[in-house]
């Protein structure tokens, strides 16, 4: 076996190739030139063609398996893996989680203290007052309703607030009627005043040709009585 210092020797690397025919991993210890490494302990895996390349040793260190050159490895001693194996699964094994949960349930009860007198401001804050207030409101004037009619070929307007007559029924003008009517935008009522107009137009224009026609004759007859004279 060579130094740690010198690397591995070409025995050394034939020995290491029959270990690994024989499945086993044989034990190196990185030397200074191969930098910051150096010093640690790691298994070879593999031995590649040195022909191809100078770092041909196939070194697994932690998860990375990485190719060094002989003169970076040299044989480990008996144990050392062992002794740098150790103190690894020693870290983890410390548990941080136990003190957390006497935090969490300190944390919790003074939140409970916190939000007991916060209900109990909140809670004294009758409203009486508000209700009194709301007594007061039924103080208004009566209501008004205007009434248009038609009745015996009149058209009358009335008002009334309340109990009170304010206008006993007065006839209007079927023009006037129309535009109050108007005012309402309801078809319905439109439809319902055009026709009532459109009897009595019909009704006036037959009077008017009755008049026409008993005129139409008295005239004649008083022709006919000058004509005599």
């Amino acid at each position: 076996m060579g130094a740690a210092g010198q690397g591995l020797s070409t025995d050394e690397v034939q020995s290491i190739r029959e270990a690994l025919a024989a499945g086993r991993k044989p034990k190196v210890v990185f030397t200074a030139s191969a930098g910051q490494v150096a010093g640690q302990v790691g298994q070879v895996v593999e031995l590649t063609d040195p022909a191809v390349s100078d770092e041909f040793v196939v070194v697994r260190f932690g998860r990375d398996e990485l190719p060094f050159s002989p003169a970076d490895v040299a044989v480990a001693p008996r144990g050392a893996g062992r002794k740098a194996a150790e103190p690894q699964p020693e870290t983890p094994e410390p548990e941080p989680v136990a003190p957390a949960e006497p935090e969490f349930v300190l944390d919790r009860v003074p939140q409970q203290r916190r939000e007991e007198p916060k209900v109990e401001t909140a809670e004294p804050k009758p409203a009486p007052a508000r209700k009194a207030v709301k007594a007061v409101k039924p103080k208004g004037p009566a209501g008004l309703t205007v009434t248009l009619a038609y009745a015996d070929g009149e058209w009358t307007v009335a008002a009334q607030q309340g109990s009170k007559s304010l206008a006993k029924p007065y006839v209007v003008k079927p023009a006037e009627a129309l535009r109050m009517v108007a005012l309402v935008d309801v078809p319905g009522v439109q439809e319902a005043v055009e026709q009532i107009m459109a009897a009595e137009r019909a009704e006036a224009e037959q009077q008017a040709e009755k008049l026409r026609a008993e005129l139409a004759e008295i005239e004649a007859r008083l022709a006919e009585l000058r004509e005599a004279h």
